[in-house]
């Protein structure tokens, strides 16, 4: 097994973030925006809201082509491995983090499973387009 490209992560990874971002938009900021609303002048540690979320899909887009890398050698290359990292990360970040929230009921159950199913379309596409730009050395 050979090491993992971190160069091969990082530019996957930005890819892989750009898509989560423009997913995440058309999702959260136009088709399903009355249920996500952002609050005005909304900010997490001093940084605004949206900032904040598009530093975060990036860290997510990291995170994906990092665990593509990792299962390649197991998996083999290709938009499978791809789909199966997306799906690793859905159950981590997506499925099991609203299972988790969900019952303290502080967000309605419709939004959690709204979040859920877009994860699930989000982290796949995703983990595909991060891959095609990671290569072994």
């Amino acid at each position: 097994m050979g090491k993992i490209d971190l160069k091969g992560v990082l530019v996957g990874g930005l890819v892989a973030g750009v898509v989560l971002n423009v997913i995440d938009y058309l999702a959260y900021g136009v088709v399903f925006a009355r249920d996500f609303p952002l609050p005005e002048g909304g900010t997490f540690f001093g940084i605004p809201l949206l900032a904040w979320f598009v530093v975060v899909d990036i860290l997510f887009g990291l995170v994906l082509v990092y665990l593509y890398a990792a299962i390649r050698p197991r998996f083999g290359p290709g938009p499978r491995t791809a789909c199966i990292a997306g799906l690793l990360m859905w159950v981590i970040v997506g499925l099991l983090h609203a299972l988790s929230e969900a019952p303290m009921g502080t967000t309605p159950g419709r939004v959690y499973a709204l979040a859920v199913v877009i994860g699930f379309i989000n982290f796949p596409l995703g983990a595909l387009a991060g891959g095609r730009f990671y290569i072994e050395p």
